[in-house]
């Protein structure tokens, strides 16, 4: 290993990542930081919840009794820095927990916390209780908690790259201004941010996927010029290849050439990715712009209740057995209700899992002899959703021959109804502050710019005519997928297996197209960008998810599988081609 480079482990992708992955990495030679990203944003409004209760609590304690439990003494010993989100709602309690525990293991370790992003007090009112509001901070304060000595930095809300961007800042150096190498060290944080994501994790070739069981978590060589190396650990499972890191590039992003965060404003439309080695893929081309004048703010609200039943049904017809038993317990309870004034659900999402009911009217299951009926619902009042609970068992011995029970364990719970939305704080209402050895301070950032860039571009291809000989395919033949979610809207990533594919695809799967197919999902506008270096579209859809990840009632609340039902579209292409 290079003296210059510097190695960074992705050790966590969300709160309930694998146990595994600290130790894995620690182990690495010439490791230098493990980076833990825990933070969406329902994450955050459980953690306030569970800090109003006790003000010991409001951070991810997965970061200190499982993941710093394991490794805090190795990582001192060997030189190896951690830096993880784990503070949620309350970093300093986070911090006093890492203290507690470093004195219990005998290590004489400098616990460092950033905190300030909490802007509960300047968040517009919300339509139901607000329970959290976070500015998302940036890499500097990261930075400065590393250059004043901690070996770990527990922070609140930050951006999930943010963790990787400080110690690179910390590690070479670079400048406030710097924007083309925050931009590679953003992307690089970006790349490993999500855990096995970038290590064969959700490949869409997953059976080309080997060691599941022992999944290698990322790692990142990272040179000062920008350019970095992704590969794993050595002998671990899963796979680094330029198709499954391209995908992960693609995860969670909007316009791929303004991938506004806090530090720089990113454009990775002419990334470069090319093999360096065998499980090593090489990146580089990432251009940065400064940043935006505001932070972006997430912030939850209490708004009612929701429940989910489910019923397992066998036999022939299961999935129209299924849908109707689902029919009736909202037919029975809604009549339940009236009688006793309590008004109607505020929203329902009935599914039948086996049936391909999220393909709409693209689903081919419709003699499935097993399925799940899912029955999801809100309502303004608790009272109505303990009679929905209870009116789920009846079904066992009421309607449908072949019904064997829930999935639930005992009838289903009924939760507070969680949802979120965002708004843009000038930076100057919101300070980030670094506390270690009892002594804290303000970090300056930098203003940012008010500067409005041009949307990206879409790719612009020619009439294509196809010859008598053409086939059509499902696109999967030519392209590989990931979608992900940002609020109510999701993206879908479409990178091409060849260069040579991408224009038929372009050409027969556009914005168009998509929206289209999708129309049973997606009641907002779709938009397509192009990101050429690594010969891909990128697809954002609004009005995607029913509400957005924690006020959707469907399935999949989080669009994961979007990427799925856009690689089924099919497509004409010459037969020489494929």
């Amino acid at each position: 290993m290079r003296s210059d480079i510097v190695t960074i482990g992705g050790a966590s992708g969300f709160w309930g990542d694998s146990s595994v992955a600290a130790p894995q990495l620690a182990q690495v030679p010439g490791m230098r930081y493990l980076v833990f990203d825990y933070l969406a944003e329902l994450t955050m409004s459980i953690l306030a919840a569970a800090r109003a209760k006790n003000p010991e609590l409001g951070y991810a304690s997965d970061f200190v009794e499982v993941a710093a439990r394991q490794v805090l003494k190795d990582c001192k010993a060997r030189g190896i820095r951690l830096i993880a989100n784990a503070g949620g709602t309350n970093p300093a309690a986070c911090a006093r927990a890492l203290e507690r525990l470093a004195a219990e293991l005998g290590v004489n370790a400098r616990i460092a916390m950033v905190d300030g992003d909490d802007v509960t007090a300047l968040a517009p009112k919300a339509p139901g209780r607000l329970t959290s509001a976070n500015a998302y901070f940036g890499a500097l304060p990261i930075a400065r908690a590393l250059a004043l000595g901690a070996d770990v930095v527990v922070t609140g809300r930050v951006v999930d790259s943010a963790v990787t961007l400080g110690a690179l800042i910390q590690e070479f150096g670079w400048s406030a201004d710097d924007y083309d190498r925050l931009a590679a060290g953003s992307l690089a944080g970006h790349l490993i941010e999500c855990g096995c994501q970038a290590t064969g994790g959700l490949f869409t070739d997953w059976k080309d996927v080997p060691g599941w069981a022992d999944m290698g978590y990322p790692v990142l060589e990272c040179a000062a010029d920008g350019g970095f190396v992704v590969t794993k650990p050595a002998g671990t499972g899963g796979l680094v290849c330029v198709p499954a890191v391209a995908e992960q590039m693609l995860y969670e992003i909007g316009d791929p050439s303004n991938y506004v965060l806090p530090d720089v404003v990113c454009d990775f439309t002419q990334v470069r990715m090319e093999p360096d080695g065998e499980q090593r893929v090489r990146v580089s081309g990432a251009r940065g712009k400064p940043p935006t004048d505001t932070y972006k703010v997430s912030a939850t609200f209490a708004d009612g209740y929701r429940a989910v039943g489910t019923l397992t049904i066998g036999g022939f017809e299961a999935a129209a057995k299924a849908r109707r038993s689902g029919e009736a317990i909202l037919e029975r309870t809604r009549r339940i209700f009236a009688r006793l004034g309590l008004g109607d659900y505020t929203a329902t999402d009935l599914s039948v899992l086996g049936a391909e009911d999220s393909y709409g009217p693209h689903a081919r299951a419709h003699e499935a002899r097993e399925a799940v009926m899912r029955l999801a619902v809100a309502h303004r009042d608790k009272r109505a959703l303990e009679i929905f609970a209870r009116e789920i068992a009846p079904a066992g011995t009421s309607w449908s021959p072949g019904t064997t029970g829930s999935l639930n364990a005992g009838r289903p719970s009924v939760f507070p109804q969680i949802k979120q939305f965002s708004f843009l704080l000038p930076k100057s209402q919101a300070t980030p502050r670094v506390t270690i050895g009892g002594k804290g301070e303000e970090v300056a950032v930098p203003a940012g710019s008010s500067e409005k860039y041009p949307e990206g571009a879409d790719l612009e291809t020619p009439p294509l005519h196809t010859s008598s000989d053409a086939i059509t395919v499902p696109l999967i033949r030519l392209a590989y997928g990931r979608s992900g979610d940002k609020g109510d809207s999701s993206n879908v990533g479409i990178i091409a297996r060849r260069p040579e594919y991408l224009p038929w695809i372009a050409s027969q799967i556009t914005a168009d197209a998509v929206a289209d197919y999708l129309r049973h999902l997606v009641k907002g506008r779709v938009k397509r960008y192009a990101v050429p270096g690594i010969h891909a579209l990128n697809f954002v859809m609004e009005e995607a998810l029913g509400g957005g990840g924690m006020a959707s009632l469907r399935s999949d609340p989080l669009g994961k599988g979007m990427a799925q039902i856009v690689l089924s579209m099919p497509v004409r292409i010459p037969r020489d081609l494929v």
